[in-house]
């Protein structure tokens, strides 16, 4: 309920970020509709907003506010397209489009820069500066999808409950904080909604994924740097991570991942919020709100001598342990529900599970997490064509954790070995009738032939 102000104020802000450009911008969806222009497409064109916005481009063109278009041509090619345009007052203006994709490799806007043809010498030099805006903006419009796409998380379980509850609390303030927790328990959403649920929601949030970024580059990315810093460098110099997520929230993904030398100068960051760029001496203050995350289990590698101890102590402000899925199986079949209510949505799809089905994503143990389980539904709506999932159509590996018996459980030192394997055998069966409850499907699964399973089901009374 509380998403849509914040959407408007994100594109409020998106706005105002583009009335500083010195450049004219025009923002169209791919049919066209006029969705953006800043101010200083105005002055460079002689038209008001009033008259183009959510107006067809085509429909302008065939009005006489302007002679030429480039968005039917870069959406349809995908390839960025420069061209000379005469608006209805006779202003000469240069139009340079880029197509911005959606996931699905589809041509979703189309960013027009807009210049004056005095300018016509001067591109060369500013072409880079062309790209970061495009960057930028892509940035800002994935931030607002974000917002309304991933700001969920799904539970009925105890474990979840008091973990949400200790998010709200500590979002609230504006301490460090550090995310615990496997591989693909989905700490990028909860570092998405603490800063949601932040004094500082509408200020920007950034990430960046310490494991991806190369050693000798990751204090240039965090602290940025001065003109000519080093070889290759952008000759205006360019802002660090630290700066341009001022006032807003940093998110360092798999902090754990971080060398030692860049963790000390980590640490004097978040103590003093001071950065200097590289190749530069002037200190310069920020003002950020840290949370990092990580799968390590840092208090191991501070013995190790991997993770400085002053880091881990300066982190360790705030905890959240997020449980694996495995540890909450509560929390299983809602979330099953919802992924498959929502690429079901997305796909064009009507696939319904059967309760079997439901039984033994209870009883796979998810080592992949929240991430596998969202990759397998997308999976199986993609390639079965049945609205019906039946167990037959799950992976192997699944059927088989679903039946699984710890054969630890069967030792007993009064038993003989025969004894535990019958014991064995009739829990392995048993488990498999009441995941799949027929002959057929268990011989199946145990790659026997049938009169095998039946006489051993028989034997054991389980038919």
């Amino acid at each position: 309920m509380d998403e849509f102000p914040e959407r408007l104020d994100m594109e409020k802000l998106l706005e105002r970020i583009l009335d500083v450009l010195s450049d004219g911008i025009y923002v169209t969806d791919a049919k066209g509709k006029t969705l953006v222009v800043n101010h200083k497409y105005e002055q460079l064109t002689g038209i008001n907003r009033e008259e183009i916005m959510g107006k067809l481009v085509t429909d302008l063109r065939n009005q006489g506010i302007f002679d030429v278009i480039l968005n039917p041509e870069i959406v349809s090619t995908g390839q960025k397209k420069t061209m000379v345009q005469v608006t209805k007052v006779g202003k000469r203006v240069i139009l340079n489009g880029y197509p911005v994709f959606d996931e699905s490799g589809k041509v979703a806007l189309v960013v027009t820069f807009v210049r004056d043809i005095t300018l016509l010498c001067q591109l060369k030099d500013q072409i880079a500066n062309q790209q970061e805006v495009i960057d930028k903006f892509r940035e800002v419009q994935s931030l607002i999808n974000k917002k309304l796409q991933n700001s969920y998380v799904i539970f009925e379980s105890k474990e979840m409950a008091e973990l949400m509850n200790l998010l709200e609390k500590v979002a609230r303030t504006d301490a460090t904080i550090l995310l615990l927790g496997e591989t693909g328990v989905g700490k990028d959403i909860y570092s998405r909604l603490i800063h949601e649920r932040s004094l500082r929601r509408k200020e920007p949030f950034f990430k960046v994924d310490c494991s991806t970024i190369p050693e000798n580059l990751i204090e240039s990315e965090l602290f940025g740097y001065e003109a000519g810093a080093f070889s290759g460098a952008n000759t205006k110099g360019k802002l660090g991570l630290f700066e341009m997520a001022d006032k807003g929230t940093l998110f360092l993904d798999e902090i754990g991942e971080l060398p030692l030398l860049m963790q000390s100068k980590l640490l004097r960051a978040l103590q003093d919020q001071e950065l200097i760029h590289v190749g530069s001496t002037k200190v310069r203050k920020f003002d950020v709100r840290f949370i990092a995350a990580t799968n390590r289990n840092l208090e191991e590698e501070v013995k190790n001598g991997r993770f400085r101890s002053d880091l881990f102590y300066r982190l360790r402000v705030a905890v959240l342990q997020i449980p694996p899925l495995r540890e909450r199986q509560r929390d299983i079949l809602p979330l099953a529900r919802f992924l498959f209510e929502k690429y079901n949505v997305k796909f064009r799809r009507e696939v319904s599970i059967t309760n079997e089905v439901g039984k033994v994503f209870q009883n796979y143990k998810w080592p992949g997490n929240v991430r596998e389980m969202d990759n397998l539904i997308q999976s199986l709506i993609i390639t079965h064509e049945k609205e019906i999932l039946e167990v037959c159509d799950l992976p192997h590996f699944m059927l088989l954790d679903a039946i699984n018996v710890d054969p630890s459980s069967m030792c007993n030192e009064n038993k003989s070995l025969d004894e535990m394997m019958r014991d064995y055998e009739k829990k392995l069966l048993k488990n498999a009738f009441e995941v799949h409850g027929s002959v057929a499907k268990v011989a199946k699964l145990l790659k026997v032939d049938r009169t095998t399973i039946f006489r051993k089901a028989k034997k054991f009374s389980l038919i």
